[in-house]
């Protein structure tokens, strides 16, 4: 077994005593060629058990013979008898092939009932308050240990902050970026609208003209009313009157509860959020186009046992929010020049 409390200054130095640029000349196999001798004594038995043909088994008897500057097996009648050589260095040898065997098969425990630790996340706003609040109820009965700490992440920096190590995941509508990154459309997204019936007095689904007409309060992270919703309603040539702008979700809802206009936002975001305020909720009827919403990491974290175990809750939290008809991109994305070449690829053709 491999030691987990292993010194790392001893760790260290043992490392600063291998001449790394002499082993590199080396051939590791020669190690296991030795090992099959000493077990087989027999240079056929040897090539058999390590499904190699005789002369490539003689040849490594006599690289191994050429480096150690000894006979290592010397033949008596049928047998290979080791040398004096041989047996000492054996029991090393034998040694080093089972650490190896061992590192090659190690894998990082993960318990997330035992797990002490903190996984930082990035936003979109709207994911964010989908996430959150299921995957925090979820951690406390299956991973008491495990904290959250979420922050807001604007598409521009997401992949500097994964590059840096500040977050391990990030959860929104971000592009998939170089190859050292990891990524997986979740699901596209559809756009509903939410008004207080007390003081709208228009049907469900809400037309085309009233939709145009009413004043509209929607999302914005930049300098500009119409919001999170400016490049979707200019491939449309569609104008909203829209009256004011929050950076926040629930600042939104919370104004289309007490005033007389619409709220437009994601349609998941609509059903959860929206009859808690009050409202009632419609479709669009605008077919805007916005981007789906992608899970992003670092290659450095694709493996990771807690890091893959967290992203499996977050994945199965928004799947949870999925409605007959809605369409769950469970796949890997992959990394086009253009948005339009974008295609999720099923896991299961992978």
């Amino acid at each position: 077994m491999l030691e987990p409390g292993y010194d790392r200054l001893q760790s260290t130095q043992l490392m600063r005593s291998i001449d790394h640029f002499d082993l590199r000349s080396f051939d590791l196999n020669l190690l296991i060629s030795f090992d099959a001798l000493m077990e087989e004594r027999s240079v056929t038995r040897a090539a058999a058990r390590l499904r190699v043909r005789q002369p490539a088994m003689s040849h490594s008897l006599s690289v191994l013979r050429m480096l150690l500057q000894d006979e290592l097996f010397v033949r008596d009648g049928s047998i290979m008898r080791p040398t004096a050589r041989a047996l000492n260095i054996a029991p090393a040898v034998r040694s080093t092939l089972r650490q190896m065997e061992e590192i090659l098969r190690w894998k990082e425990p993960f318990d997330p009932s035992r797990e002490e630790r903190t996984f930082r996340l990035g936003f979109s706003s709207d994911v964010e308050l989908l996430v959150v609040p299921d995957l925090t109820a979820r951690l406390r009965n299956m991973a008491p240990g495990i904290r959250l700490l979420g922050r807001q992440a604007e598409r521009a920096e997401v992949h500097r902050l994964l590059d840096e190590g500040e977050l391990d995941v990030a959860i929104g509508c971000f592009e998939p970026g170089a190859a050292r990154y990891r990524g997986r459309y979740l699901f596209e997204q559809t756009l509903s609208c939410c008004f207080n019936p007390k003081l709208l007095d228009v049907s469900v689904p809400i037309d085309l003209d009233a939709y145009v007409s009413l004043g509209h309060a929607l999302v914005t992270l930049r300098d500009d009313l119409r919001g999170c919703l400016a490049d979707a309603l200019s491939r449309c040539n569609a104008e909203l009157n829209v009256v004011t702008a929050s950076s926040n979700f629930l600042a939104v809802l919370s104004t289309a509860a007490q005033a007389p206009v619409l709220a437009t936002l994601p349609s998941r975001m609509a059903q959860r959020y929206a009859p808690g305020f009050g409202l009632t909720v419609s479709p669009v009827p605008l077919k805007m186009q916005v981007a789906p919403v992608a899970m992003v990491w670092s290659v450095r974290a694709d493996r990771e046992p807690g890091a893959a175990w967290l992203r499996a809750q977050i994945r199965q939290i928004l799947a949870s929010y999925a409605k007959p008809g809605d369409k769950v991109l469970n796949g890997a994305y992959l990394i086009t020049p253009k948005r339009k070449a974008r295609t999720a690829v099923s896991t299961k053709k992978r």
